[in-house]
C-alpha cells in the first residue's frame, strides 16, 4: 500500500516521505495512530496544507524528547531478580520491565516499544540498551541484574561476580563454545601429509 507519512519513523522515512509498505502495516498501525495517510491525489494536497504545522508538531515532541535526556540518563536501572547458582535468572526482564522502572523511578512515562532492548536479559549483570523517546532522540542507558543490593553495588563498581564457576564481568562476553571450535577445526587448512 502507497501512503504519505505524517511524522517521522525510524527505519521506514521522514514526514512527507511517500513509501510502500504492507497493507496490513498501514492498516493496523500507521493509520489508526495517524502516522500516515493513504496515497491520493487528494492526500497530497491535504498533506500540503497541513506540513508546517506536522513539522512544527514534529519539533515541539522532539523538544520535549530532549529536556528528559538527562533524567533517563541518571536514573539508576537497578532490577533485585531471583536467579540460580549460576546467574542465570528463573524469569527475564523485558523491554516492558525496564520500561515500568523508568516511569517508577524518573517517572518518565516511555512504552515498551520505545526500548531498544533487542532480546530480554536472562542472566545477572550488567546490560548496555537504548531508549528512544523520539526517533530522533536515543539515549543509552545501563540496566544492572541482580540477586541481591551488594551484587548490583559490585556491578556498578566493576567487580567481577562469581557464581560456581562461572563468572559475571560488567560487560558480558560472548562465549567460545565446543561447537564453535570444532567449526573451526573443520574449515582451517588440512595439514599436509608426510611421505
Amino acid at each position: 500500500m502507497k501512503i504519505i507519512l505524517t511524522e517521522k519513523i525510524t527505519r521506514l522515512g521522514n514526514i512527507g516521505d511517500t513509501v510502500e509498505v504492507k497493507t496490513g502495516y498501514a492498516r493496523n498501525f500507521l493509520l489508526p495512530n495517524n502516522k500516515a495517510l493513504r496515497w491520493s491525489r487528494e492526500n497530497v494536497a491535504l498533506f500540503e496544507a497541513q506540513k508546517a504545522e506536522l513539522q512544527a508538531r514534529h519539533e515541539n515532541a522532539k523538544k520535549a524528547a530532549e529536556a528528559k535526556v538527562d533524567a533517563v540518563k541518571n536514573a539508576k536501572m537497578y532490577m533485585i531478580r531471583q536467579a540460580g547458582d549460576t546467574g542465570q535468572l528463573y524469569g527475564s526482564v523485558s523491554s516492558r520491565d525496564i520500561a515500568r522502572t523508568l516511569k517508577e523511578i524518573a517517572n518518565i512515562d516511555v512504552s515498551s516499544a520505545q526500548v531498544m532492548l533487542g532480546s530480554p536479559i536472562k542472566s545477572v549483570g550488567a546490560f548496555d540498551t537504548k531508549i528512544a523517546l523520539h526517533p530522533d532522540v536515543i539515549v543509552p542507558i545501563k540496566v544492572y541484574v541482580a540477586r541481591t543490593n551488594d551484587e548490583i553495588e559490585a556491578l556498578v563498581a566493576g567487580k567481577v561476580l562469581t557464581f560456581g564457576t562461572k563468572k559475571v564481568e560488567e560487560e558480558p562476553k560472548e562465549e567460545t563454545t565446543v561447537a564453535d571450535e570444532s567449526e573451526k577445526s573443520e574449515n582451517a587448512a588440512p595439514e599436509e601429509v608426510e611421505k
